[in-house]
């Protein structure tokens, strides 16, 4: 028997298996989660007691209150303490309010003398100084209304030095929120709503204005097509009847020709009708189009003016607070330096104060946005999982689902329970990408601006797009964001184009928080609904709870070093990066998508790009790394195809037969060899998947992570495609990941051997019905799978293969788990899946 090399030693050992505590059957390591507060599951099994949700390491949590409760819940369902309450016994004073009275010497905070019962004033808890404070004091908290600030002599948590305890209770089971150090905490907004609305209604004054010239301008430029498509309609329809006219006078038309001549002259006069329609549709969209661009040009202008006024009136807000503060401070410094002076000097003072207080405000200006800069931290200094913001998301879409009147409801029902801009701009972020913008429906009615659905009549017009409706809602949050337009590796691009038109234009946004710019870009964060079909209609709330909202959380808050590799701005200074790209540099660099960074993939190559070029055999490598601890769950796919079409086969063959994909340690290669000269596309497709999902046959959804360009300009001796196995990895690493199958003599994808071949390996937990299949190019693959046999003996699998001839082969193993009586009773059903490939190649001689 071989040994196993040292790669494998890890895992060669046969593990221990546990009971799982949910269905108290057999879970093995290959599916195992645990140990949490000493119990095992299998991954299948982790799930909420109450809701039967399934969990993950991250979104479970245990019961606080019940140290011998072992199971697992999810944050709605988990058991929570109730509130807390405030009475004598918290304080720890009820045996001293009970004692009865035995002298003269009563303690008026505790016992009043007339045998009452005891009583909390301001004198009792020793605040009574706090309430003789200046009224000023509570006249700013209320003109401030600021939650975090309270009102002398109120009994609350901050009164009573139990803040934190009581925040932490609240917080038991709910998911952790993001990093906040660095982030100026402060209320949602400083501005009441009335005064924003007021502003409000001025902006949509000049928007209404705008939009009518818009409309007018429509109106003048249709009538103007018609005329003119009409005027060349009516010369058409003259021509045409003329030359009817002119056959029937010089021919001497029978009346039965005269019939058929007629019938003719009404089917082109149909014809010429349909045409000049056609055109006419067309002449209004091509003059609409070339509109759109000025009209969006013109509304992107007046967003600007309006966001910057607004931003203006909400710093200006702010200031005036910063400044009553101030004056708060030295009135309270003055009246204890002065203690016992009062009369017509202090009235003189605090005239004084009014007037320089005008003085200094007139100093005041609104703040600006900083010039673009690298950010300070990475995204990742802010937040690692989105799961972070579930509470904030859920409530952007509670909102997504109603329609509101004003931009300020709107942005206020959004950013109600937000204190850091990073949750004011992921809540907007949310509602857009939620609203679904580019397929809502309007009503004739919904586009006047009086009405709910009114707000988003630019989108209707299409002369407001995501990026712009999202800097205007940041203004409303009272948070600095431009729009970047620029070229973008979008739909229809392909690794190596260059950008030398107008395809490809793009725009998107940088929003400033946290101290830094960062990247969102909310068109390509929008997902659409799940089960769209069952989507309630406009106004409509049933069926709600049956949706699950898609989103792409990579476009929030993107670091620059990803950024890059997808958008690339007019203006240098807005990649954000501290040594920007060139037009020709971000051409250059490979084509990745966002789960190429969701996975945490990085090319083995610093310096990979996008086109691969072939050597003189036609071969080439792609060597993707990803994170160790997804070794075991991330597989790939891939797919090769010429460049100038969709064809994807050679001489009858598909060209992923070209394509060797094995697994080395943590890196996956690529290895192609160009059936013949000329440009592919080889694209590369990833998913995390769990064993379970795998064995049980579920639909796996590759998606895309990044596409290369292979040129080869060369070919000096053909290749032959290989065995016709299963398409995937090659190699024994999938079926120990897998199928916890760990092979005990040949760890390698490629068998070179001059005799029979005997491939063993160690079950690390129960499987069944194995099969083989073998396959040679030419060959009969029915036939030769009858040269493999199998013998399992304890809990070691044996395949022992056979070679007619010379040449290359491929063999197939596939398997399926054993299941227990539970699963046989519950009809769960463990297919026959593909479990690993080799390929062998023989020579005997």
């Amino acid at each position: 028997m071989a040994a196993t090399s040292s790669y494998f030693n890890p895992m060669v050992s046969n593990p221990e298996f546990e009971l799982c505590t949910r269905c108290g059957n057999k879970v093995y390591r290959v599916d195992r989660v645990g140990p949490l507060k000493s119990a095992f599951f299998h991954k299948s099994c982790l799930k909420c007691v109450s809701c039967n949700t399934q969990l993950t390491l991250k979104t479970y949590i245990h019961n606080q209150l019940d140290p011998e409760d072992s199971g697992v819940y999810c944050n709605n369902h988990v058991p929570r303490t109730l509130a807390g309450h405030m009475d004598g016994s918290s304080f720890g004073i009820r045996a001293a309010l009970n004692v009865p009275k035995r002298d003269d010497k009563i303690n008026e905070q505790i016992r009043s003398p007339m045998g009452e019962r005891g009583h909390f004033n301001a004198d009792a808890v020793g605040i009574r100084q706090a309430m003789m404070a200046p009224k000023a004091w509570y006249m700013l908290q209320k003109a401030t209304e600021n939650s975090e600030n309270y009102l002398p002599g109120h009994f609350d948590s901050q009164a009573l030095h139990i803040q934190h305890p009581m925040q932490q209770q609240a917080q038991m089971g709910k998911v952790p929120t993001y990093n906040r150090v660095g982030e100026v905490q402060e209320t949602p907004l400083p501005l009441d709503e009335q005064t924003q609305v007021n502003m409000e209604m001025q902006h949509r004054t000049e928007e209404d204005e705008l939009f009518r010239i818009f409309q007018k301008q429509r109106e003048e430029k249709s009538q103007q097509v018609k005329q003119q498509i009409d005027v060349e309609w009516q010369l058409e329809l003259q021509r045409l009847t003329q030359n009817y006219d002119e056959e029937m006078r010089r021919r001497n038309v029978p009346p039965e020709e005269q019939k058929q001549m007629t019938i003719r002259h009404q089917h082109e006069r149909k014809n010429l009708e349909e045409f000049m329609t056609l055109k006419r549709d067309k002449a209004k969209r091509d003059v609409l189009r070339k509109m759109l661009e000025h009209e969006r040009d013109l509304t992107t202008d007046m967003v600007d003016k309006h966001a910057e006024e607004m931003l203006d009136l909400i710093n200006n807000k702010k200031l005036e607070i910063q400044y009553q503060q101030e004056e708060l401070t030295k009135m309270q410094n003055l009246s204890v330096s002065d203690a016992g002076q009062g009369g017509a000097g202090g009235a003189a003072r605090v005239q004084m104060n009014g007037t320089s207080r005008d003085r200094a405000h007139s100093s005041y200006t609104a703040a600006k946005p900083p010039p673009p800069r690298p950010p300070i931290g990475s995204k990742a200094d802010l937040y690692n999982d989105p799961a972070v913001f579930e509470a904030l998301d859920q409530q952007a879409i509670s909102v997504a689902q109603e329609n509101q009147s004003t931009f300020t409801e709107l942005v206020r029902q959004l950013i109600q329970n937000c204190v850091t801009d990073v949750e004011k701009a992921r809540a907007i972020f949310r509602w857009i990408t939620v609203k679904n913008l580019n397929t809502m429906e309007f009503e004739e009615q919904d586009v006047n601006a009086d009405t709910p659905m009114g707000l988003l009549r630019g989108i209707k017009y299409g002369t407001e797009s995501y990026h712009v409706l999202f800097k205007r809602l940041c203004s409303y949050a009272g948070m600095h964001c431009v729009v970047i337009r620029g070229y973008s590796k979008s739909a229809g691009y392909l690794p190596g184009m260059k950008f030398e038109d107008k395809r490809f234009r793009n725009t998107w946004n940088a929003v400033f928080l946290d101290g830094s710019w960062r990247f969102v870009q909310c068109n390509w964060g929008a997902r659409h609904l799940v089960n769209a079909k069952d989507a309630p209609k406009p106004g409509e709330k049933g069926g709600v709870d049956n949706l699950r909202y898609e989103y792409d959380d990579h476009y929030f808050l993107t670091d620059p070093e990803q950024f890059i590799y997808e958008f690339f701005p007019k203006q240098k200074e807005w990649q954000l990066l501290r040594a920007p790209v060139s037009l020709d540099q971000f051409e250059k660099l490979p084509f990745v998508r966002s789960l190429f960074f969701k996975y945490g993939l990085k090319f083995s190559e610093e310096a990979q790009t996008a086109v691969m070029t072939a050597d003189k055999t036609g071969a080439v490598t792609l060597n993707v790394l990803m994170p160790p601890y997804l070794v075991s769950h991330l597989v790939f796919h891939y797919n090769l195809r010429m460049l100038d079409s969709e064809r994807d086969e050679h001489d009858g063959v598909n060209m992923r037969r070209y394509v060797m994909q094995t697994l080395v340690g943590n890196s996956v290669v690529f290895k192609v060899h160009a059936p013949t000269v000329g440009a592919y596309i080889l694209d590369v497709f990833a998913n995390l998947v769990s064993a379970g999902e795998y064995m049980t046959g579920q639909p796996m959804r590759f998606k895309s992570v990044c596409k290369m360009k292979v040129i080869c300009e060369r070919l000096e001796r053909c290749m032959v495609p290989l065995p016709n196995c299963a398409s995937g990895e090659w190699g024994p690493l999938k079926a120990y990941k897998l199928f916890g199958l760990i092979p005990m003599t040949h760890e390698d994808a490629v068998i070179n051997t001059t005799r029979d071949v005997e491939i063993r390996f160690r079950m690390s937990h129960p499987l069944s019905d194995f099969m083989t299949t073998l396959h040679q190019n030419g060959a009969n693959d029915k036939a030769l799978s009858k040269n493999v046999q199998r013998h399992l003996a304890d809990d070691v699998i044996t395949f022992r293969a056979a070679f007619p001839n010379d040449g290359q082969y491929g063999l197939d193993i596939y398997t399926r788990e054993t299941m227990s009586a539970d699963q046989q009773t519950e009809g769960e059903k463990h297919l026959l899946t593909h479990c690993c490939k080799y390929l062998i190649n023989v020579k005997k001689r």
